[in-house]
C-alpha cells in the first residue's frame, strides 16, 4: 500500500510541473530598464509562458547581457540565441531593405508609421528576413528620431556642419547625415554615452526616450527636434529555432508579440509627448527647427534608394501616401 501511495504521488507532481518538458528560450535587447523596448520585452516573456501553458519559458537579457544588436542577428541565425527586439539600422545590416522604413521625413507622426509598417510593408519585410534566417514577428516602436549635441543649437542644416555625430551602423541615417554636411559615423548603442562623455562624438540622433532612458541628456547641451526620420524595433525570432516548436506555440509566439508590441507603442507614444518638459526640467535646451529646409536637402537620399530598391521603395511611399 505504502509503495502504491508512494507511486500514485510520483505521479502527480510530474503532472502538475511540467518544467521537466520546458522548452527554456532567450531574448536579447539592447536597451535600459524602463525604455518600452525593455518594458515590452518583458511583457512578451510574461505572455508566451501563459499563452504555451508553460512549455515555453522566455528568459530576457537587456541592456545588450546576451550581446549587442549585430551580435544578437548572428547568434539567431545560427540557432544559438531565439529572439531579439532589435534595432532597424542593425537588421539593415543583414536585410538590407529595411533600411528603407526610415526613409527621411516619410511619415507625419507616429500612428501614420503603424498603420504602414503593419500592413504590406510588414509583410515584405518578412518574407526577405527568413530569406535570411530570421522571422519577423512584428515590428515594435523605436520612436521619431531627433538630434542632440553638446556644441550648438541645430535650427537649420548648416548647424550640422563639422559635428561629429554618431549613428546607428545604418546606411540610411549614414546618407541622411551626410546629404546635411554632418560628419557621421556608426557606433553600437551600447558605446554611446560613454563616446559622448569623452568628446569622441559631438552628438548623436535617437527618439528621446532613448535619449531619456539612457541618460544620455547627462552629456548633451542641446537637443534639436528635427523629427527626421521614423525608426522600428524589428521583433525578429531564429527560424532555425522556431521551427522546432509546435505549430501551436509558434501560433502563441506571434501572438505575443503582437501583443507586447501594443505595449510598446502606448509607451512610445505617451514618451514622445512626456519627455520633451522633463528634459527640460533636467537642463536640456530643446528647440524646433525649420524642418522645410532639412526635407529639401535630404530628397537625393531618396534618389540613391529608389535606385537600389525600387519596388520596396514605390510600396512604401504609395503605402505612406494612403494612410
Amino acid at each position: 500500500m505504502k509503495k502504491t501511495l508512494i507511486a500514485v504521488a510520483a505521479t502527480l507532481a510530474l503532472s502538475a510541473a511540467p518544467s521537466w518538458a520546458q522548452q527554456v528560450l532567450r531574448l536579447s535587447h539592447n536597451a535600459a530598464p524602463g525604455n518600452p523596448k525593455a518594458e515590452a520585452s518583458l511583457k512578451f516573456a510574461e505572455l508566451v509562458e501563459q499563452k504555451t501553458d508553460g512549455r515555453v519559458k522566455v528568459e530576457v537579457g537587456g541592456s545588450a547581457q546576451y550581446g549587442d544588436d549585430v551580435e544578437s542577428l548572428t547568434n539567431m541565425r545560427l540557432g544559438t540565441l531565439a529572439f531579439s527586439a532589435n534595432s532597424q539600422g542593425t537588421t539593415s545590416g543583414v536585410v538590407p531593405q529595411f533600411g528603407v522604413l526610415g526613409l527621411p521625413f516619410l511619415f507625419r507622426d507616429l500612428p501614420h508609421a503603424y498603420k504602414v509598417v503593419d500592413g504590406p510593408v510588414g509583410d515584405k519585410l518578412n518574407e526577405l528576413a527568413q530569406e535570411k534566417g530570421l522571422v519577423l514577428l512584428a515590428l515594435w516602436d523605436n520612436g521619431i528620431r531627433q538630434v542632440s549635441n553638446s556644441v550648438r543649437p541645430i535650427t537649420k542644416p548648416e548647424d550640422l556642419e563639422g559635428i561629429k555625430l554618431r549613428t546607428p551602423p545604418d546606411p540610411m541615417t549614414l546618407d541622411i547625415f551626410t546629404a546635411l554636411g554632418a560628419n557621421p559615423a556608426p557606433l553600437a548603442f551600447s558605446e554611446l554615452y560613454i563616446a559622448l562623455q569623452q568628446g569622441v562624438f559631438d552628438g548623436q540622433e535617437n527618439p528621446l526616450m532613448n535619449i531619456y532612458s539612457s541618460k544620455l541628456f547627462e552629456v548633451q547641451k542641446y537637443i534639436s527636434l528635427t523629427g527626421h526620420k521614423y525608426e522600428t524595433t524589428p521583433f525578429l525570432a531564429s527560424k532555425m529555432l522556431l521551427s522546432q516548436l509546435s505549430e501551436e506555440d509558434q501560433r502563441a509566439i506571434k501572438e505575443a508579440a503582437v501583443e507586447a508590441g501594443q505595449l510598446n507603442r502606448e509607451m512610445s507614444l505617451a514618451a514622445d509627448a512626456d519627455l520633451r518638459q522633463q528634459l527640460k526640467e533636467a537642463g536640456v535646451a530643446i528647440n524646433e527647427v525649420d524642418q522645410a529646409l532639412f526635407i529639401e536637402m535630404t530628397q537625393s537620399v531618396y534618389d540613391k534608394w529608389s535606385q537600389q530598391y525600387p519596388d520596396l521603395v514605390k510600396l512604401v511611399v504609395s503605402e505612406a501616401a494612403k494612410q
